[in-house]
């Protein structure tokens, strides 16, 4: 198909799409992304240890345990976090085993938590019959 111009000159058509447009509304929601990702809070506050552990890979769908500077307990089940006592962090532990025995667990200790409360913890999660147990740190900045 071709088109005259005033001059009388034939000049053909262009069927192209313009993507301009397309790749500025994509830069943009690209820019939102990463400027609201780091904003989600994904868990509770709680300030890790420092460690110069290399980290692992992470299990998929693990179970979160919290042990707070106070001795509480939280366990956190696909983004849930939810307040337990020791007796019920066993029998859900327990429950968890049973249905999946290849199951994980993280144990988020907080810094200031003393060393027994963590390991009350790890003796919940042995006694349940979960043998993938990890600790959760925070790698140790370069300026320490």
């Amino acid at each position: 198909m071709s088109v005259r111009t005033r001059r009388g000159k034939r000049r053909q058509l262009k069927n192209e799409i313009n993507v301009v447009p397309y790749i500025d509304v994509m830069l943009v929601l690209l820019i939102i992304f990463m400027v609201t990702a780091p904003l989600m809070n994904l868990g509770t506050d709680i300030n890790l240890p420092d460690s110069n552990a290399r980290s692992l890979e992470a299990p998929e769908d693990p179970l979160v345990i919290s042990v707070y500077a106070d001795g509480a307990l939280a366990l956190m089940l696909e983004g849930d976090n939810q307040s337990v006592t020791r007796d019920d962090l066993l029998v859900r532990l327990r429950a968890i085993n049973n249905q999946n025995p290849g199951a994980a667990v993280l144990i988020n200790g907080d810094g200031a938590a003393s060393y027994q409360q963590i390991m009350h913890a790890l003796d919940a999660v042995n006694d349940a019959g979960i043998t993938r147990v990890s600790l959760i740190s925070r790698p140790v900045e370069a300026g320490l």
